[in-house]
C-alpha cells in the first residue's frame, strides 16, 4: 500500500492570522505578464509567519541562528501527543505527555494535538492550550529536540488587548510607569526550554489539523514529519511547508 502524504501547512494569504506584534502579511503582483511578460509575486511577511519553525536565536541572540541547525532538525519519525479535547488556555502537563514521551527516542519529532487548527482567523485561536516549563522539561529529557503543535504557539499567548487604541496606549504608559508585568504579558518559558535543549532544539507552530496522524498512528502504521523551513541567513525562524508521510 502507497504511502499517503498529508499537508500540514496553512496557505500564505494577505491579511492571516499572525502572532500579535508580529508584521502583516501581504501578497500583491510585482510583475504581470500583462506589463512585463512574467507573474512574479511580492511578498511582505514575518519569520514567524503562518506555519513556521523557531530556531533557538528566536529568545537568545547567543543561541544557534536557523541556518546553524542540522537538517535532521526538520525531519523524522514522529508521536502524537492527543491533547484534543482540552479547554481554552489548559496547561499541559508532564502527566498529559506521558503516553507519547514513552514512545519517544532521540531523532523523534514530537506532535502535540490539542485540535486548535479548527479555531484559525478567530480570537479563540489564541486561546490555546500552552505547555509547562515541566512539561518542556520532560521533552528534552526524552531526547526529543523537535516539538510541533497545532496551534499558535507552545507558550501562552497574550489576549486581545482593548479595541480602542486610546485605551491600549493609557495600559501601556501605566505598565511602564510602574515597571511589571502584566498578567497578559507573554512567557516563553517553554519556548526557553526547548530551544536551549543541548545541540539546539526546533519548535513548529501553527500546524494543521493532525488527526490524519493521529488515526494512522492508531492504526500502527508508521508516521514521518518534514518540517523543512526557507534558507534564511542568520535567521530566527521562518516559513515551512510541513508535511506527514503515513505508512
Amino acid at each position: 500500500m502507497p504511502a499517503t502524504l498529508v499537508d500540514l501547512t496553512h496557505q500564505v494569504t494577505t491579511a492571516m492570522p499572525v502572532y500579535p506584534g508580529d508584521p502583516a502579511v501581504l501578497l500583491e503582483p510585482a510583475l504581470t505578464t500583462a506589463t512585463a511578460g512574467v507573474n512574479v509575486l511580492a511578498l511582505h511577511l514575518g519569520s514567524q509567519s503562518g506555519t513556521h519553525v523557531d530556531a533557538p536565536y528566536h529568545v537568545d541572540v547567543t543561541w544557534p541562528t536557523l541556518d546553524g541547525l542540522p537538517l535532521e532538525r526538520f525531519a523524522g519519525p514522529a508521536v502524537v501527543a492527543d491533547l484534543r479535547g482540552l479547554e481554552p488556555r489548559t496547561a499541559i502537563t508532564p502527566g498529559l505527555l506521558a503516553p507519547a514521551l514513552e514512545r519517544a527516542a532521540e531523532g523523534t519529532v514530537l506532535l502535540l494535538a490539542t485540535g486548535w487548527a479548527r479555531h484559525w482567523g478567530t480570537d479563540t485561536y489564541l486561546a490555546h492550550p500552552s505547555l509547562t516549563p515541566a512539561a518542556a522539561e520532560a521533552i528534552v529529557a526524552a531526547g526529543v529536540r523537535t516539538v510541533g503543535v497545532d496551534a499558535l504557539s507552545v507558550d501562552p499567548t497574550p489576549a486581545p488587548g482593548p479595541g480602542d487604541p486610546a485605551v491600549a496606549a493609557l495600559l501601556a504608559d501605566l505598565t511602564d510607569e510602574h515597571d511589571h508585568a502584566t498578567a497578559d504579558e507573554p512567557s516563553l518559558a517553554a519556548h526557553r526550554v526547548l530551544l536551549g535543549a543541548p545541540g539546539g532544539g526546533v519548535i513548529a507552530e501553527n500546524l494543521t489539523d493532525l488527526r490524519p496522524l493521529l488515526a494512522a498512528q492508531e492504526a500502527g502504521l508508521p508516521v514521518e514529519v518534514s518540517l523543512f523551513p526557507l534558507r534564511l541567513v542568520a535567521a530566527d525562524g521562518a516559513p515551512v511547508r510541513a508535511v506527514a508521510r503515513l505508512g
